[in-house]
């Protein structure tokens, strides 16, 4: 890399000491210009210039060196004038600029301190939606209208080959030794039992609440350890009455465990009514409710 050009020591020194300096070499070399020329004119017999006209010269010299000296001043002056004025400028936007990085380093703290505080509301909201979500599908599981999968049994009853028929309250002995032996989820022919489901007769045929009449094979689907649930089965009152039925009228019935049973949700139910007030206020004396107007 070449080297950067020096500067002079003449461009550096202010104008008035430069001023100053030359002028004061300029004119001790044209005294002793004068001089010498004198000396040399003193020495060939001619006559020296007329004090008169030394006294002009030198008052000329004095004169301009004066104005040289006055201008230079006049100079330097404005110079430090408006250097002074850059100066105090240049001090008021450091300053300005100083108190607008100190504003925005506030501004930049108070921002860090809301994000902190709304991230802790963030991660407390998600952690509430996490476990209402967990809870809902717990719920889901347990009434029946959340879908559900897992390991289980799956009972196969099918009327009798004498043309003994299955009714609904043998099913119920089935469903209800189910619930006993810890099924956690239940279905007829693919239509989820719910705590507001119920088996019925009408006619021959077996309905279940909200549902189409149910036909023939009758296929039971139970979520539970199947490991246990069907040994469960039997021990309970409900189910060695099943079995017991079962076995009377000749009902075909097969069992089999399942790994990974996959039960549909029971569609909502809408609300046809509403009742304004508690259970005690529209209770009226024969136990019926008093329908809101």
């Amino acid at each position: 890399m070449p080297d950067a050009p020096t500067v002079p020591d003449r461009a550096r020194t202010p104008l008035l000491t430069l001023i100053t300096q030359e002028s004061l070499d300029e004119d001790y070399q044209h005294v002793a210009q004068q001089r010498a020329e004198a000396r040399a004119r003193m020495a060939q017999g001619e006559a020296d210039t007329p004090p008169r006209r030394r006294h002009w010269v030198a008052a000329a010299v004095v004169g301009g060196f004066g104005l040289l000296i006055t201008v230079a001043a006049v100079q330097t002056s404005e110079q430090s004038g408006v250097a002074s004025s850059n100066r105090e400028s240049l001090l008021r936007q450091i300053d300005q600029r100083q108190q607008q990085s100190t504003a925005l380093d506030r501004r930049l703290i108070r921002l860090r301190e809301s994000t902190i505080v709304q991230q802790d509301a963030l991660d407390q909201a998600t952690a509430a939606d996490t476990r209402v979500s967990n809870r809902i599908t717990q719920l889901g599981a347990t009434t029946g209208f959340g879908a559900v999968s897992g390991p289980g049994v799956r009972i196969t009853v099918d009327d009798a080959p004498n043309g003994e028929a299955v009714r609904a309250k043998d099913l119920a002995l089935l469903t209800n030794g189910l619930w006993e032996a810890g099924a956690e989820a239940i279905s007829v022919n693919g239509k989820r039992l719910t705590a507001r489901s119920a088996l019925f007769n009408s006619g021959d045929a077996i309905n279940l609440t909200g549902s189409p009449p149910l036909s023939p094979p009758y296929v039971v689907e139970a979520i539970g350890d199947n490991d246990t649930l069907q040994a469960d089965l039997i021990d309970t009152s409900t189910g060695l009455a099943f079995s017991n039925v079962a076995e009377a009228f000749g009902f075909p019935v097969r069992m089999q465990n399942v790994d990974d049973l996959s039960l549909p949700a029971a569609a909502p139910r809408q609300l046809r009514h509403a009742v304004k007030g508690t259970a005690e206020e529209n209770a009226k004396p024969d136990g019926k409710k008093e329908d809101a107007p």
